[in-house]
């Protein structure tokens, strides 16, 4: 069956899509995104069921939803994942290129981040980077695929960021925790943030240092998004822990990608996707700078 034919059965069984007319094809890493009329349709991608929590995801969508951050949650069905959402027209889909070119982009980022962290939202799951990789890890056991060489020796390393992380604990706030730029979309006056699926209580600062290295993002850009989260300049050890997720969340998606890679999604290369990322981790955590900004954490 083709994705447009799957787009359409899901349309004929959810009452608040008929007579949307003929879906158009979105975006979509893993999953499979539509237009139909005024609505956003999503048909999750194969394998997701194995690492995603579609309750956890439903509840966490309708209360970014509340928060304003997130678009209306029209329906979901919660054992297969298909889920729809209010379209938002006029909204640009981010990419890095879009984080570069479009003015105040990262900041109105900033900004929809620290409003969903403050909105006092409670989400059921508990994203904690050590055990999801712990996760992960099992996956890949089952697994035909083989680690980047090196892998388990900088999880080692990474447990003095575990300590330093846990020295002096921020107050865990709902978080988006994947925060992809194409998981953005900006009006130019308003950026709106969809797609939950790996969202939870949570560091707040480890969606900004995710989406930095998602985008790219230059020191200006870090800069604007920070200053427009906190309304002012960072201290150390928030900007330290912003660096320091910035490899953590490298060192995570490392795994996430060899699940694509092993479960045949075609979307991208993801042995390269792989291999990139943990490069690029390793490569920040032997920087003099991340060990500056391990001991600016370290020192609360």
């Amino acid at each position: 069956m083709s994705d447009l034919d799957l787009a359409r059965d899901a349309i004929a069984g959810i009452a608040a899509l008929r007579g949307a007319g003929e879906p158009q094809r979105l975006g979509g890493l893993t999953n499979l995104v539509f237009r139909a009329g005024d609505f956003c349709l999503r048909i999750p991608g194969k394998g997701t069921e194995e690492y995603i929590d579609r309750a956890n995801e439903a509840v966490a969508a309708r209360e970014a939803a509340r928060a304003g951050v997130s678009p209306e949650v029209i329906h979901v069905d919660e054992a297969t994942g298909v889920m729809v959402t209010r379209f938002i027209d006029g909204a640009v889909t981010m990419s890095p290129e879009h984080f570069r070119t479009r003015p105040g982009a990262p900041g109105r980022a900033g900004q929809a981040f620290r409003k969903l962290h403050e909105s006092g939202a409670v989400f059921p799951f508990r994203f904690e980077l050590f055990a999801m990789i712990d996760d992960y890890l099992g996956i890949l056991a089952t697994k035909d695929v083989a680690l980047p060489e090196g892998y388990h020796d900088v999880v080692r390393e990474a447990e003095a960021v575990r300590a330093a992380l846990s020295a002096h604990p921020l107050p865990l706030a709902p978080c988006h925790c994947d925060p992809l730029c194409e998981n953005f979309l900006d009006t130019g006056g308003r950026m709106w943030i969809v797609d939950w699926e790996y969202s939870g209580m949570n560091d707040p600062m480890w969606d900004l240092g995710d989406l930095s290295v998602e985008g790219g993002f230059d020191a200006d850009q870090d800069e604007e998004m920070l200053r427009a989260y906190f309304e002012g300049a960072p201290g150390a050890g928030d900007r330290g822990r912003m660096v320091i997720y910035k490899a953590m969340c490298d060192l995570l998606w490392t795994l996430w990608g060899l699940i694509q890679l092993a479960n045949g999604n075609p979307a991208d290369d993801f042995r390269a996707y792989a291999d990139g990322r943990f490069a690029r981790c390793k490569a920040l955590m032997a920087t003099p700078e991340f060990a500056r900004h391990l001991a600016a954490v370290r020192a609360g």
